[in-house]
């Protein structure tokens, strides 16, 4: 009686540490995304996402899109967020590195930040090197993603909807306008701030009708965990659906 006791609980104990493991490798593979207008802005809301202390993890840092725009200082706020939190900074400029470096430097690094900028040359470079294949093949496993205006529109299925908030013609060896595909919406960044106020509004009035729109201001962050998806308020980490 004593082995047969003994047999079936060394059986659900054998059964639980193979449920947990399991556990463990599906929350490595959820997807883990943290897309905002500006970074800097609700950075206050990156650490608890993150679930863990950001103090010394690595960040590849990657302000391709900005390149070609006049004002760049949303770059910098950016660095200096996430310096403020202590994470180590690992910058790469995709459209001079080669496709091996972007995929070390991708791999090394603990999580991924795109800045803002033209998301249709931030597109382009990415294609260029087949970084975005890099890019959703380490999202899919789990790498956690952190993008910033342009750098949170690529997670749409396409991008062609900014057309009013960005310029096209910044990308001219951009044929086509499919984005990443991390989620199924289309994330709008800056809705209603200076000064996309009128562009960002008629982006609105335009597209609403025709695909999931999800307009957010620079207080504002779209989470996705897995399947969750959520919109915070920086004000009051408001959860708006």
């Amino acid at each position: 009686m004593k082995l047969i006791l003994t047999t079936i609980l060394c059986g659900v104990f054998y059964l639980s540490m193979g449920q947990n493991t399991l556990s463990n490798n599906e929350n490595e593979n959820m997807k883990r995304l943290f897309l905002t207008s500006s970074f800097s802005s609700v950075a206050k809301l990156f650490e608890d996402f993150a679930g863990e202390p950001v103090n010394g993890k690595k960040i590849v840092f990657i302000p391709t899109a900005s390149l070609v725009e006049k004002v760049r200082f949303y770059v910098d706020d950016d660095r200096k967020a996430f310096e403020k939190l202590g994470l180590i900074i690992e910058e790469l400029e995709v459209s001079t590195a080669t496709t091996e470096e972007v995929a070390q430097a991708l791999e090394r690094n603990d999580y991924i930040f795109i800045s803002g900028g033209n998301t249709f040359y931030l597109m382009q470079e990415l294609k260029k090197k087949g970084a975005d294949k890099l890019l959703i093949e380490q999202i899919n496993n789990g790498k956690l993603y952190i993008g910033t205006s342009a750098g949170s529109v690529i997670a749409s299925p396409n991008i062609e909807f900014v057309s009013d908030m960005d310029e096209p013609k910044k990308a001219p060896e951009l044929t086509e306008y499919s984005g990443l595909h991390l989620v199924d919406f289309y994330l709008l960044p800056h809705y209603l701030n200076f000064p996309f106020k009128e562009s960002s509004q008629k982006v609105v009035n335009e597209y609403s009708p025709k695909i999931d729109l999800r307009p957010i201001s620079n207080n504002q962050v779209i989470t996705v965990l897995g399947n969750e998806i959520k919109t915070l308020v920086l004000d009051d980490a408001k959860k708006l659906g």
